[in-house]
């Protein structure tokens, strides 16, 4: 009995909060996520962390450029850097046949989602936080990729020192010197063993 009261007890000021998520709707999905302050992260990359839901796979790491697996479709994850430590503002024009396009503005944050439809498949080109998702993702599949793309996306953390050494000049400058193996400046000295 004891324990059961003080289990009840731990829960009620732990004061956690389960947010329910409406699948059905892209935009629902957006919103409900982004709207989140995530500070989760379980996978990291050069200058930057973030957090990968259960059942999506990492697949690959290719510079700045993730590769991730989810039932049987891929996601690319392409982290800007550049753009991060200098603040540039993205730019992008809603295409026509945009099956679904979403523009995002939260708080310090701007994005976008695009999707459109290509034969029997959709093409997923979602930008938020400095990087894009995209993947070309059957119907079934479309609203947990744009529920994937956006956690994501929202708790990628970047490393500002990190990323300032990576684009500092000294770093990427290739100090190596011109090497010869067959000529030598050197004079011949000859050993004798005794």
């Amino acid at each position: 009995m004891k324990k059961g009261f003080v289990l009840l007890f731990a829960l009620l000021l732990t004061a956690c909060s389960v947010v329910r998520i409406d699948t059905s709707s892209l935009n629902n999905i957006v919103d409900v996520v982004l709207s989140k302050h995530n500070t989760l992260y379980n996978a990291d990359g050069q200058g930057y962390k973030y957090y990968i839901p259960c059942g999506v796979t990492h697949i690959d790491t290719d510079d700045l450029m993730q590769t991730l697996y989810y039932k049987g479709e891929y996601y690319y994850l392409y982290v800007d850097i550049v753009s991060y430590y200098y603040k540039t503002n993205i730019k992008f024009k809603k295409s026509d046949d945009a099956y679904f396009y979403k523009k995002i503005k939260n708080k310090n944050q701007e994005g976008y989602v695009e999707v459109t439809k290509k034969d029997n498949l959709y093409y997923v080109n979602f930008y938020y936080n400095y990087a894009r998702i995209e993947s070309m993702v059957t119907k079934e599949n479309l609203n947990n990729t744009i529920l994937n793309a956006s956690y994501i996306l929202s708790t990628i953390q970047y490393d500002r020192h990190i990323i300032k050494t990576m684009l500092d000049d000294d770093y990427l400058k290739n100090k190596a010197g011109k090497y010869d193996l067959f000529t030598t400046d050197s004079k011949q000295e000859t050993f004798v063993l005794k």
